[in-house]
């Protein structure tokens, strides 16, 4: 099936193939469809599966047919709302690829960097805005946006949304849209106050799930590596002299993590980039930038920062530490091994981490191939560690007093 069978207008068509696509994916073929005949969407899928231009194409024909207004009086007339910069940004410039043919303009607003420019923005108009929560409600707040006009409404990534604490600020941007608007919820991983949130606010949703564990284990070669938890990084240093080579993504659970895995790798002379929530957006650009440029090949990331990052030639994923939910784990290898090319996906597991295994390989119905020939192989019966302190609580028994308390205090019964 071709985007033409899709019943897409020209502009759109003539977008698609200057950016180089041929067919649909599964998650665009079943989701476009309903977009177009007006249904509210509910749609499982990991980024890597096409699920941006799935919603941005629908939003700009729907909003092409429909533009009357001249082009100093424009009004919102679609909101996307994302979790972080960077996927609001890469939403942002997937609008503007494809729509460089219509009539409709678009603009992303995000926290970390001056209002200014962005209010200037919003001041001429546009028709479709990309915003995060917090500077798209500080904003509305200052009657500088005014979303009466919103059609439709999309929620992308909504399970990392709502576990960066943003579902008060999601209920409250639905009550600031009209009541009567097409909403559609974008999500890697269905949990139940993802489900909770549909149910509230989504009207007889089309649910569509596009499963990619087996696309996921296709291209992707998957080797996991048995390592104490003291000598993850002498592993990772070993199979960067040895074996893994051109750029690599290191996903760590911790922003400490990220920060102690630079210091020792840039150490051992190697050249590396960071993202994480604590960095301010114009490092975190900089930082993807370098890594996409080539000028560093390693960057390190948590889950939260490296949602909705773009990179379209990844040569190796390394899980230095397990996520503890087993889609996540798709989520990060599906990074590499896009567009049919091959990639490596290589992962620790400490001996608190044996459970995370299990569950994943539940979730990917295959087994990991384990490499035992490594210089720091975990003990099969070695036990989680349990930080406990022999003593718990007070170091003094319970009823205990000083001498010193004993001698002073005089009883007053």
């Amino acid at each position: 099936m071709s985007f033409t069978d899709l019943k897409l207008i020209d502009p759109l068509l003539k977008a698609i193939e200057e950016q180089g696509y041929t067919q649909p994916t599964a998650v665009q073929l079943q989701t476009i469809p309903q977009v177009l005949a007006g249904k509210d969407v509910i749609t499982s899928a990991q980024t890597g599966t096409g699920k941006t231009a799935a919603f941005a194409l629908p939003i700009l024909q729907l909003l092409s047919e429909k533009q009357d207004a001249p082009r100093g009086n424009r009004t919102i007339k679609a909101l996307i709302v994302s979790p972080t910069r960077e996927l609001a940004l890469q939403i942002g410039n997937n609008f503007k690829a494809y729509g460089r043919h219509t009539n409709l303009r678009t603009t992303v607003i995000f926290g970390g960097i001056s209002e200014k420019p962005q209010v200037d923005v919003l001041t001429k108009g546009v028709d479709i805005l990309i915003a995060t929560p917090g500077r798209l409600i500080d904003l509305e707040k200052q009657g500088i946006i005014n979303l009466d006009d919103v059609e439709v409404l999309v929620l992308d990534e909504a399970d990392l949304m709502l576990d960066m604490g943003f579902i008060d600020d999601v209920k409250h941007i639905d009550n600031l849209c009209p009541k009567e608007k097409q909403i559609l919820l974008f999500s890697a991983t269905m949990p139940y106050k993802v489900e909770q949130l549909a149910h509230t606010i989504l009207k007889w949703p089309e649910r569509i799930e596009v499963t990619t564990t087996s696309s996921a284990a296709k291209n992707i070669g998957q080797v996991l590596y048995y390592v104490p938890k003291r000598n993850k990084i002498e592993l990772c240093l070993h199979l960067l002299r040895n074996e893994i080579e051109g750029s690599i993504l290191i996903f760590r659970r911790t922003k400490f993590g990220v920060d102690k895995l630079e210091g020792a790798l840039t150490k051992n002379g190697y050249k590396v980039e960071t993202i994480h929530g604590d960095k301010s957006q114009t490092d975190r650009q900089e930082a993807l930038k370098k890594f996409k440029n080539g000028l560093v090949n390693i960057l390190i990331a948590t889950d939260v920062a490296a949602r909705g990052i773009d990179i379209s030639e990844l040569d190796a994923v390394i899980n230095f530490d397990l996520p503890n939910i087993p889609e996540t784990y798709i989520h990060r290898i599906g990074r590499t091994g896009r567009a049919g090319s091959s990639g490596m996906a290589y992962s620790f597991c400490g001996a608190d981490e044996k459970n995370y295994v299990t569950t994943i390989q539940q979730l990917l119905q295959i087994a990991i191939p384990v490499e035992e020939s490594h210089p720091y192989p975990l003990d099969p019966k070695a036990k989680p560690i349990t930080h406990k302190s022999k003593d718990s609580g007070s170091k003094h028994k319970k009823g205990r007093k000083s001498v010193a308390s004993k001698k002073k205090k005089k009883r007053w019964y």
